[in-house]
């Protein structure tokens, strides 16, 4: 988070999007004003957080820490846990069944990408359905997915133009939901600058899936 105003700015403009065509929004940070969710990293942040927050995230390269997944579920509250890129959608039995030990069944999946040789991120629409079969809602992240990692690069790059594409065809797969960053001017994002959409592109992304749920 930058800073308020900027924040509060991003997420009333895209929970009106939403709220044109029917959709529901949730705000990735904190917040008073909107459903909101965040990361947590450590075990010991489940309970700091879970007063504050709809949702709780575990990270993609955290998805397999037993620890971290058993305190999240014992919060009660909904726990999203994003794939790792090295997982298959089969594999986040895994994750499930360790929240699941907890007696908490509020679990949510979310689709980052495959990585493959040279720090490329693809998305892999096998996964999507195996996953959506596992029986839980699955979430495609839509920016996050269209990123490269190249080897000796300062920050990180990608072709944001995949992300409408990715949320069309994750749509098809029977996804619940989508993710995605956000910016007014996403050259000047702090973070992810290269893959952020900008509003029109938002808006964009949203009809577009909206379109296909019609």
């Amino acid at each position: 988070m930058e800073d308020y105003d900027t924040c509060f700015k991003l997420a009333t403009f895209a929970e009106s999007v939403c709220k044109k065509h029917d959709l529901t929004y949730i705000f990735k940070a904190l917040s008073k004003n909107f459903h909101v969710t965040t990361d947590i990293h450590t075990p010991d942040q489940a309970n700091e957080i879970a007063e504050f927050v709809d949702i709780i995230q575990i990270p993609s390269f955290l998805s397999r820490q037993t620890d971290l997944l058993v305190e999240a579920g014992h919060t009660n509250k909904i726990i999203n846990v994003k794939k790792f890129q090295l997982l298959s959608g089969q594999d986040m039995v895994r994750p499930i069944e360790k929240i699941l030990s907890t007696k908490n069944d509020k679990i949510m999946l979310t689709e980052r990408g495959t990585m493959v040789p040279y720090g490329n991120v693809i998305v892999d629409l096998r996964n999507l359905i195996d996953m959506v079969n596992l029986g839980y809602p699955v979430v495609m992240d839509c920016t996050h997915s269209c990123q490269s990692l190249d080897v000796g690069q300062t920050c990180t790059n990608g072709r944001k133009e995949m992300a409408s594409i990715y949320a069309q065809a994750a749509t098809i797969c029977g996804v619940s939901g989508h993710f995605a960053e956000i910016y007014e001017q996403p050259e000047r994002a702090l973070c992810d600058s290269t893959t952020s959409l900008s509003f029109n592109e938002f808006e964009t992304l949203i009809s577009d899936i909206s379109n296909l749920l019609k």
